[in-house]
């Protein structure tokens, strides 16, 4: 557990410089960037959200199988 931590906050370093690197030397104007980072985070949180619901779903599914397996 403690590796796969330490590899998340790995990504999660290079993800920001990697960004930060990317805003300066962008040729885009502020208003531009605001508006695709906007963009991207919002496509980025519908993926996430959609993700969760399926996951859930899936899960919710296995343990009715479950429990209708012990009765």
């Amino acid at each position: 557990m403690r590796r796969f931590m330490n590899f998340v906050a790995g990504a999660f370093c290079g993800a920001l410089a990697g960004s930060v690197v990317a805003l300066l030397i962008t040729p885009a104007s502020g208003d531009q960037l605001r508006q695709r980072a906007t963009s991207r985070l919002g496509s980025l949180r519908d993926e996430m959200s959609d993700a969760y619901r399926m996951r859930r779903a899936q899960l919710e599914a296995e343990l009715e199988s479950m429990r209708q397996g012990e009765g």
